[in-house]
């Protein structure tokens, strides 16, 4: 399947393939030419169905970074042999190529606060460097992606065809979950303030899509597939809902969710370290609600899911997608309840920032 692939890049055919990384999306090669390594991946297009416009966001991101920030690091995808980033392989899919950037490692879990600290830096970074780009320029590689109006009424509209014996099995998640509509009201709020602006945002905060080197300092983002025009509520919301628990969404003993305090602060920290002199008044005061925002958000996709019988996410065992939901609006519900506690911390940081 990858000898094509490879003759497009010039690499030989007995150039060394082996899986790499745990990305649940593309599908992902390391490859070992003599001294030589780069980083293969194959577009999902069950999820990206016009990978082009993935390659335009990602040459004119590069091409704007390479031009306005020459000394930031940023892997640009590496040209065939006919000047292209993007190989179409028939029926095998898309491909594109990336080089190794030696010493890098990437992490799955957060396991110390200074992590949660360098990943919200780097994300911060990648956003302050890209506000002079004209966020217009940037393609809609997955439409309404962070849009929860519309999440919501999907889940709505799921309490209507969705699977009865579903609907009646999680009554009591349906119910707290449609007496959050107040964070979607808020959301609506956000869209019609000229305080809260379009940027460059990632989508995908998390952070297995930070580089760091050996030391545990971040080098700079990856997996640039999501870039699109966004609010800042997105990629500081994704860190929120990834970072703060010490399990994750696949977690089925809700006693072990819970509200890491130290890893607010230092995401937080590290996000402003970089976006404080860029971010609006009213921006600055919604950090919080980026956590009410992702989380909710994330548990309307898996309630929705699976009262419609898992079409989306698919389902390892049955009721997967109930426990997703619930293990979401339990941590909604824990981060709530913290929710004082979380704006002392975050107006402590503004002060000093």
């Amino acid at each position: 399947m990858l000898d094509p692939v490879l003759a497009a890049y010039g690499l030989p055919a007995d150039t060394a393939v082996t899986p790499h990384g745990s990305g649940l999306i593309n599908r992902t090669w390391l490859l070992r030419h003599g001294k030589d390594k780069y980083i293969l991946q194959r577009i999902n297009q069950d999820v990206f169905s016009t990978p082009a416009l993935i390659a335009q966001n990602i040459e004119r991101v590069g091409s704007y970074l390479a031009a306005h920030y020459p000394e930031a690091t940023f892997p640009c995808p590496v040209a065939t042999t006919n000047g292209d980033t993007l190989v179409n392989a028939g029926p095998n899919g898309f491909f594109r190529l990336f080089p190794f950037i030696e010493g890098s490692v990437t992490i799955d879990v957060v396991e110390k606060p200074e992590l949660a600290y360098e990943a919200a830096k780097q994300f911060g970074a990648f956003t302050r460097m890209m506000d002079g780009f004209p966020v217009a320029q940037l393609h809609d590689t997955l439409p309404h992606f962070h849009d929860l109006a519309l999440r919501y009424r999907a889940f709505h509209e799921a309490l209507t065809n969705g699977l009865p014996d579903r609907i009646a099995k999680a009554a009591s998640l349906i119910a707290y979950l449609g007496s959050q509509e107040h964070l979607v009201t808020r959301y609506q709020q956000i869209l019609a303030n000229p305080g809260f602006q379009l940027r460059v945002t990632h989508h995908d905060t998390k952070i297995s899509n930070v580089l760091f080197d050996r030391a545990g300092k971040g080098i700079c983002v990856i997996d640039l597939d999501t870039v699109m025009a966004g609010y800042f509520i997105s990629d500081v919301g994704d860190m929120l809902r990834t970072y703060l628990c010490p399990v994750t969404e696949e977690e089925k003993d809700t006693s072990l969710i819970g509200i890491r305090l130290e890893y607010f602060e230092a995401i937080v920290r590290g996000y402003l370290e970089e976006m404080a002199g860029i971010l609006t008044a009213d921006e600055k005061k919604a950090f919080v609600y980026a956590g009410e925002f992702m989380v909710y958000m994330q548990a309307l996709r898996f309630i929705t899911d699976y009262l419609l019988g898992d079409p989306y996410y698919g389902s390892r065992y049955e009721g997967h997608n109930y426990v997703r939901a619930l293990n979401q609006a339990t941590l909604l519900q824990r981060f709530s309840a913290q929710s004082p506690t979380l704006r002392n911390i975050a107006a402590k940081v503004l002060a000093s920032a």
